[in-house]
């Protein structure tokens, strides 16, 4: 039941990170630490599981190697991600600020990259003075001061200029820049709302509410669906010992066959994969009804169509739960969901030539499970009652046509 649990949960994170991510997309940026706590405390999921889950996305789409840096970079912690910032600032700052120098020392006075040096400079002290608490300023002040020494004693070498900067000013800088953005963060939390920056409680608040609003809209188009799974017992083996040529027509003929019968009971065919084939129907009695349908129907298919000489003996459960299909309207759409991979699962569990009809789908039969069937099939926490054909234990209707002549 633990794992049922969890994987709704990473069902629902998923949704909330499509939701999430069109929300900042909206608003002109890619997932942030807000947005990520706001889907963090919708969901009750970690905060640590989220942030993995928009990496995994992140790193499957394709984007250019500069986006995908950016988005990798917002996915880190809010503390982890002030403190590279305020490295990277003071990078920037003493690389300016070392070619501004190495111009001036060569006749060179354009004063160009030290206009650019002090906007890293103003970046550093933002970043410093919003930090969400005097730790974090502390340290990203910290990071700033000794970052700009170390790195200017880097370029000042790598540009060769004759200005030496000394060892023993890193650690006077690191702690001035300790001390600086500690009293930065402090003027600028006390004084907030006068700057016109908002609190990040607030803000979190905010999205939390969208993603609810956004949420609720998109549950408006939930739907509950039946999918019934299918597949043929031991196809490997019956491909291996015949004739390809044989094989592939009557499996085309198995296949036309399910599609006929599912759209005769109002369903449709989600997806197919080898011999397995997914449908889906509204209602699970239009599914019950049409997976008897075709385990019955298969006599005929084995009789007339089937040119292997082994018969075709299938497995069939059903099972129903609510969806949200991403194009409306459109099932095929939906490519990965709870109820589909419940219902495969109920499947591999069925006996051959039988119907699985999970306790979810019976309530919706006349009757119950107990109309179903006496047999019971129990997988991931799911129960499920079994339809037995009449003939599914006669041999001599199984035994199929006679084999094709040597």
């Amino acid at each position: 039941m633990l794992e049922h649990q969890a994987v709704l949960t990473e069902d629902g994170v998923e949704q909330m990170l499509a939701l999430a991510e069109g929300l900042r997309t909206s608003n002109g940026g890619v997932l942030d630490e807000s947005a990520i706590q706001a889907v963090a405390e919708a969901t009750g999921a970690p905060v640590d599981y989220v942030r993995l889950a928009l990496k995994l996305r992140t790193e499957k789409a394709k984007t250019n190697a500069l986006g995908n840096l950016r988005a990798q970079f917002l996915t880190l912690e809010q503390d982890v991600r002030r403190y590279v910032t305020s490295g990277l600032a003071a990078t920037f700052c003493a690389l300016l600020g070392t070619i501004e120098n190495k111009l001036n020392h060569e006749g060179l006075n354009y004063g160009v990259f030290g206009m650019l040096a002090l906007v890293a400079l103003s970046l550093g002290l933002y970043t410093v003075s919003v930090a969400k608490d005097s730790r974090t300023g502390a340290i990203a002040g910290a990071v700033f001061g000794g970052g700009y020494i170390a790195m200017q004693a880097v370029f000042s070498f790598v540009f060769r200029l004759p200005v030496r900067i000394e060892s023993g000013l890193l650690i006077p800088f690191t702690i001035g820049g300790a001390l600086g953005g500690l009293a930065l963060q402090k003027i600028v939390d006390k004084y907030r709302g006068n700057l016109g920056l908002k609190d990040p409680a607030k803000e979190r608040q905010e999205l939390l509410s969208q993603l609810v609003q956004l949420q609720d809209k998109l549950r408006s188009g939930e739907q509950a669906m039946t999918f019934l799974s299918i597949d043929i017992v031991g196809s490997t083996r019956m491909k291996e010992i015949s004739d390809p040529l044989s094989v592939e027509f009557t499996f085309n003929e198995y296949h036309q066959f399910v599609e006929r019968i599912t759209k005769r009971h109002g369903g449709r065919i989600h997806s197919t994969a080898g011999d397995g084939v997914i449908c889906a129907f509204e209602h699970p009695v239009k599914g019950l009804n049409a997976a008897k349908n075709i385990q019955t129907g298969v006599i005929e298919l084995n009789t007339f169509r089937n040119k292997i000489g082994v018969p075709i003996v299938l497995r069939c459960a059903l099972h129903t739960g609510a969806v949200v299909a991403p194009q409306a309207g459109d099932i095929t759409s939906l490519n990965f969901a709870h109820v589909i991979d419940i219902a495969s699962h109920l499947q591999k569990e069925t006996p051959p030539g039988a119907v699985t009809v999970s306790d979810a789908a019976a309530a919706h039969i006349p009757g119950g499970p107990a109309a179903v069937g006496s047999g019971r099939v129990e997988i991931m926490g799911v129960r499920g009652s079994v339809w037995m054909a009449r003939f599914a234990n006669s041999a001599k209707i199984l035994s199929g046509p006679p084999g094709l002549p040597e």
